[in-house]
């Protein structure tokens, strides 16, 4: 037959263009996963957990992603892990639907940053915060059994996490005082979590504020008074842009953060337990967000 003569002149092709045909094709799933999930990861809602070393920061994500905390090591690089929210968490954007609305069952998804607590370290936070684009919150983890002041003299561990918190609100400040607009930026909610409130030496919440706020007050103190004795703060450097809530004067509260859309709240919470894991709390303000 004339199309049988034909085919039998047509080039047969060679087993390595067999191979390569066969691994495109193989390839081609793999590729568009890739691009799937990098588009995923730059639209999903993130939160960065920040803390000083040692606080259970960690420990913290892999309860939040896996259900149990392992022994885990010290952060020396920031680690991002995608969260499902448990279904039944009452999420922002579920407000106004019905309680038999189907999408109401649907898993919500974010990423959660976990950044490391060393000194040396924690320019990944003070750097990342300005350009971060679709941040939804920031977790800023404690060790409440460790914000103990005797004599009016801090402990370390309180002298840390307030120098650190200090200045993650002076950084999240800076995005009005900064602005070169007139167009506030967006709110900012920024949770205080005191992990290890089960135990019997923890600051209860109420405690754990007033601690925070006094050591912030005395930081914000003598860091003022060094931009004066350095003369800094007369270098066309404006006092509100250097120094923490009112002008660095009186007593520092966390409800002047409100002055520049940050909004601060405190919570108590332990990721173990001879009880196990109370992190009911921390769901709770995911969904008040999501």
């Amino acid at each position: 037959m004339p199309w049988a003569e034909s085919l039998a002149f047509m080039p047969q092709p060679s087993p390595l263009s067999l191979l390569v045909a066969v691994l495109v094709i193989l390839s081609i799933p793999l590729v568009l996963h890739t691009i799937v999930y990098r588009h995923t990861s730059d639209t999903l809602p993130t939160f960065l957990l920040v803390g000083p070393s040692g606080v259970g920061k960690t420990s913290l994500v892999t309860l939040l992603e896996r259900g149990h905390p392992p022994a885990t090591h010290t952060s020396q690089a920031p680690l991002t892990v995608e969260i499902s929210l448990p279904v039944k968490t009452p999420l922002a954007s579920s407000r106004y639907r019905s309680l038999h609305d189907p999408t109401r069952e649907v898993t919500k998804k974010f990423l959660i940053q976990d950044t490391p607590g060393h000194g040396k370290l924690r320019y990944h936070v003070t750097d990342s915060l300005p350009k971060s684009q679709n941040l939804h919150g920031i977790v800023f983890v404690v060790d409440a059994a460790d914000l103990s002041s005797i004599g009016g003299d801090a402990s370390e561990g309180l002298r840390q996490a307030a120098e650190y918190l200090h200045d993650v609100l002076l950084t999240l400040q800076r995005r009005k005082t900064n602005s070169k607009t007139s167009t506030a930026p967006k709110e900012m909610p920024l949770l205080v979590m005191a992990n290890k409130s089960d135990l019997f030496s923890a600051l209860p919440v109420p405690l754990v504020k007033k601690a925070l706020e006094i050591e912030i007050t005395k930081i914000r103190s003598s860091r003022g008074k060094g931009l004066l004795d350095s003369g800094t703060a007369d270098a066309n450097v404006e006092e509100d842009r250097e120094w923490l809530g009112d002008g660095g004067e009186g007593k520092f509260e966390f409800s002047q953060m409100e002055e520049v859309n940050v909004s601060v709240k405190i919570i108590g919470g332990n990721v173990t337990g001879s009880d196990g894991s109370d992190v009911r709390q921390l769901w709770e303000w995911f969904g008040s967000i999501l």
